[in-house]
């Protein structure tokens, strides 16, 4: 799969975390809703990691009151985009990171209520201390820049130029077609929607 190299390079970095130069900022964050946790969502993550000493991951749509219509990204708030459960993203995520044997207790999981600035207070450190860490691809992401500024949060831009390889959309349509979708994702998300699917999660 084309993103082995780089997850390759960034496991090494994890393993002599200790050893080099890097400024880290204290506390980071990334975002999105994960629905499901694919490949690409899994780089975007350990780019967040390599940058700070502390990462928070924020899992967007935790449940279905927070499906918002916005016309910047017009499909998040329908149903059939968010099959997948607060919980069930949560395993995905957090066993796709151990299988890379990183240390757990530098990662924390939120409900990221992203329509509703009201809640960021209540689940996050004050927003002075926590950087966002973003990937712009849309107007969507511009307006959560805004937002994220607006509300006070440290923004940085990473990974500058990147195009989408692979989306959510592509990995639900290979799963409702019966196609091969375990290629776009972890082992880990694989092994989660397969116990989904067998009734066992």
């Amino acid at each position: 799969m084309y993103l082995n190299s780089t997850i390759t390079d960034r496991c090494i970095f994890f393993k002599n975390r200790g050893k080099g130069q890097l400024r880290m900022d204290p506390i980071g964050m990334v975002h999105g809703r994960f629905q499901p946790f694919h490949l690409e969502h899994l780089d975007y993550v350990l780019s967040g990691h390599k940058r700070c000493q502390r990462l928070i991951i924020g899992i967007t749509n935790p449940e279905p009151s927070e499906y918002i219509f916005n016309p910047a990204s017009s499909h998040r708030h329908l149903q059939r985009s968010n099959p997948f459960t607060y919980f069930a993203r949560m395993e995905m995520i957090r066993r796709s990171l151990l299988d890379l044997s990183l240390d757990m207790d530098l990662i924390t999981f939120v409900p990221f209520h992203i329509n509703d600035q009201q809640k960021w207070a209540h689940y996050l450190p004050r927003a002075e201390v926590v950087v966002q860490y973003v990937r712009v691809f849309s107007q969507w992401e511009e307006e959560k820049l805004a937002k994220f500024r607006a509300f006070g949060f440290k923004v940085r831009t990473i990974d500058s130029g990147m195009q989408k390889g692979i989306t959510a959309t592509q990995v639900r349509a290979a799963l409702s077609e019966k196609e091969n979708w375990q290629i776009l994702v972890p082992e880990a998300t694989a092994r989660i929607i397969e116990k989904i699917e067998q009734g066992l999660l």
